[in-house]
């Protein structure tokens, strides 16, 4: 299989783990280009937010099927930490 480049989101750039997974379905690769730098950010860091290593697995997994479904940002999830309005929260928990 010919490698294929995989977009990065705004503040984080792809795993390898996650490319692997994107390139493997076309349909989700396909999907991850069509959605914004900012989606896939959302993505990746929800994946990246995983502390045990069976839960980043399911993620990852998960990530690829729901993109295939046509989901654009992962569901249920506060959003990444990095991005300025949620910076504020963080910061104030500490």
């Amino acid at each position: 299989m010919a490698a294929r480049n995989i977009s990065p989101g705004t503040v984080h750039g792809a795993p390898a783990d996650l490319q692997k997974a994107l390139v493997s379905a076309r349909a989700a690769h396909a999907a991850w280009e069509g959605i914004t730098p900012l989606a896939r950010n959302e993505w990746i860091c929800w994946i990246e937010s995983a502390i045990k290593p069976e839960t980043r697995i399911r993620r990852i997994t998960r990530t690829r099927e729901e993109l295939i479904d046509g989901m654009r940002r992962p569901c249920c999830w506060a959003g990444c930490m990095h991005r300025p309005h949620n910076m504020r929260r963080a910061t104030l928990r500490v």
